[in-house]
This record gives C-alpha cells, structure tokens and sequence, in this order.
C-alpha cells in the first residue's frame, strides 16, 4: 500500500488551511448583524398589522 511523501502531507495541510483561512475571512466580512437587517427590512416595507384584543 502506497504512502504520501510527507511534502504531500505539509501540501494538503497548507491547502486546507488557507480554505479555512479564507472561509473565515469571506464569512466575518459577509456578516450583517439581525439589528442592520431589520432597519433595512423596515425602511423598504412597512406593514402595520394592528390587534384589537377584546378581554
């Protein structure tokens, strides 16, 4: 049964590490915090939806 060189092992760690890097990285600056979002949700649609409780 074959093995990996242990350049290809320090190759395949790089690699995956830079994905990881550069998920992080595109996650943390796609991130919109839920308080932003409802302002903006606010502002493009305003539905009023009144209750009249009978008690």
């Amino acid at each position: 049964m074959p093995q990996m060189a242990p350049i290809s092992w320090l190759m395949l760690f790089i690699i995956f590490s830079c994905i990881y890097i550069l998920f992080n990285i595109l996650n943390y600056f796609n991130y919109m915090p839920l308080k932003n979002m409802q302002s903006k949700m606010n502002n493009t649609m305003k539905i009023t939806q009144t209750m009249n409780w009978k008690w």
